[in-house]
């Protein structure tokens, strides 16, 4: 294996899975959302006041979904980069001998 290939562990490979399904879910329920304020604006006939209301609706809950699911992703992310630097900052602390000092 050369220096610039990645392993991918069962870990990885898990994260990668959940990653594409979780976004496939947010793709899908946004496109539900979206198809369900389109045809409720079709189906209203011109209400203006309602149709305002289903399109502030729709916008805000895939937007509200969107943000949620970004906000996980990069808080479970971070906490995964800061759980694996901090066990290899405590491997080199342990793996360096201890200064000496001689008075």
């Amino acid at each position: 294996m050369s220096r610039n290939e990645t392993r991918t562990t069962p870990d990885t490979e898990l994260e990668k899975v959940r990653a594409r399904y979780g976004l496939l879910a947010v793709v899908i329920s946004s496109l539900a959302i979206a198809a369900v304020a389109v045809i409720g604006v079709w189906r209203l006939n011109g209400d203006k006041s309602v149709i305002v209301g289903v399109l502030t609706a729709a916008f805000t809950a895939v937007s509200s979904m969107t943000t949620a699911y970004l906000g996980i992703k990069a808080v479970s992310n971070t906490a995964k980069s800061i759980a694996l630097g901090d066990g290899l900052s405590r491997q080199r602390t342990q793996a360096a001998p201890p200064d000496q000092h001689t008075p």
